[in-house]
């Protein structure tokens, strides 16, 4: 009777997407583990709607399709489902494979650091996101100071880093040819 009652631990793939489908809270997939996404702060909120805003002038007249946080990206060779707070599709958005919904083929993916998940965002993930043949530019936005890291990937596969800080600089995301002002991400903070 016990084990009956034992939580599992690891599920399929498939498991978890009907899971997620008639779920009342987002939860993102690694390996056959399930993990409750938290709610954000207001700071995290706020930068990302201010990544959104500006980022959807670079996305309007081009072929190109800015994706907020309640779409996921499925990282095959990670064997992941995780929800970037901000994602860039130019061309047709692929879906993964037997999904009508997660997307496998962005150009950009931004991640707003929250304090419980930096290391994470940092480390494993970004490896994850190193496996997506698609990912140009992986973008680490700060929100206790107006700090933006971006990661780009050039030709054969290697990755330059870039920092910039203070409100009077600006920030270029070379996968989409467009400069941001980091007080319009930062604005009304």
């Amino acid at each position: 009777m016990a084990e009956a009652l034992a939580k599992k631990l690891y599920y399929s793939k498939e498991e978890y997407l009907e899971m997620e489908a008639a779920a009342a809270y987002k939860s993102e997939y690694y390996q056959g583990e399930i993990f409750a996404m938290s709610g954000g702060t207001r700071k995290h909120s706020i930068i990302c709607i201010n990544l959104y805003r500006t980022i959807s002038e670079a996305t309007y007249h081009n072929d190109c399709v800015l994706f907020e946080s309640n779409m996921k990206l499925e990282i095959a060779e990670a064997d992941a489902y995780v929800y970037p707070d901000v994602m860039v599709v130019c061309g047709d958005a692929e879906a993964a494979e037997n999904t009508p919904d997660p997307i496998s083929n962005p150009i950009l993916v931004i991640e707003v650091l929250s304090p419980g998940t930096e290391s994470f965002d940092r480390g494993l993930k970004f490896e994850y996101y190193k496996t997506v043949p698609t990912l140009k530019e992986y973008v680490l936005v700060s929100q206790s100071k107006p700090k933006i890291e971006v990661f780009f990937r050039g030709n054969e596969n290697l990755w330059t880093y870039t920092i910039v800080e203070g409100l009077d600089k600006t920030v270029f995301l070379q996968s989409l040819d467009y400069e941001i002002a980091l007080k319009e991400i930062y604005h009304k903070l």
